[in-house]
C-alpha cells in the first residue's frame, strides 16, 4: 500500500508542482475566450452608437440595458438621466470590450479578472432587480437543476475569474512576458 500512495503521490505532485502552474492560467483563459469573450463583446456591440465615435456615444440599448427601470421611468429618453448615468453606462460598455480582452491575453490579469467579477455581480444584480428574470430562471444552489442562468451558471464564471486572481496569467500571457522584461537579466561572465 505504501508503494501505491507513493506512486499517487510522484504523479500527482509532478501534476501539481510543473504541469498545473503552466497549465492552469492558460486553460482558465482559454476556456474564457471560448465561452465568455464573444458573448460580452457581442454585448458590448449592441450598446455602442454610430461611427467612429459610437463609442464615446453610448445608444439608446445601452441605457436599456443597463438602467432597465432608470431609462423606463424617464421614457427611454437618456438626456434626462444626467451626466453621472451617462459615465455609469459609457463605462460599464467599454467595460465588455476591455475587461475580457484583458483576462484573454493575460495582461494585468488579475485586475482584469476582479474587473469581471464585478461586471458579473453587476450584470445579476441588474438582470435580477433592473430585468426582473425570474426566481426559475435565476435558479438555486443546492437543488435537482443545474442551468440556472444566474445562481448556477455566473458561479462557474466567477470560480473561472476568481481562479486567475488568485494565480494570474500564467506563464503563456503578456504579464509573464512583462515580467521576464523587467526582470535584470543575470550574468554569468
Amino acid at each position: 500500500m505504501t508503494a501505491l500512495i507513493s506512486l499517487y503521490d510522484r504523479l500527482f505532485g509532478t501534476l501539481e508542482a510543473r504541469i498545473a502552474p503552466i497549465l492552469m492560467p492558460t486553460l482558465a483563459r482559454l476556456v474564457f475566450a471560448g465561452t465568455l469573450l464573444l458573448y460580452y463583446w457581442n454585448s458590448g456591440l449592441t450598446k455602442i452608437g454610430v461611427g467612429l465615435t459610437g463609442i464615446f456615444q453610448p445608444n439608446f440599448n445601452a441605457y436599456a440595458q443597463i438602467l432597465p427601470r432608470m431609462s423606463e421611468a424617464v421614457s427611454y429618453d437618456a438626456s434626462q438621466l444626467g451626466g453621472f448615468w451617462r459615465i455609469v453606462v459609457l463605462f460599464a460598455t467599454w467595460g465588455e470590450f476591455i475587461l475580457p480582452l484583458l483576462v484573454v491575453v493575460g495582461l494585468l490579469t488579475r485586475l482584469g479578472a476582479l474587473g469581471m467579477i464585478g461586471f458579473v455581480v453587476a450584470q445579476s444584480w441588474v438582470d435580477i432587480f433592473g430585468h426582473g428574470v425570474s426566481a426559475e430562471d435565476r435558479g438555486s444552489w443546492f437543488d435537482a437543476a443545474s442551468d440556472g442562468l444566474i445562481l448556477d451558471q455566473r458561479a462557474f464564471w466567477v470560480f473561472l475569474l476568481l481562479y486567475l486572481v488568485v494565480r494570474g496569467g500564467g506563464p503563456l500571457s503578456v504579464d509573464a512576458l512583462l515580467r521576464s522584461r523587467l526582470q535584470p537579466q543575470t550574468s554569468f561572465a
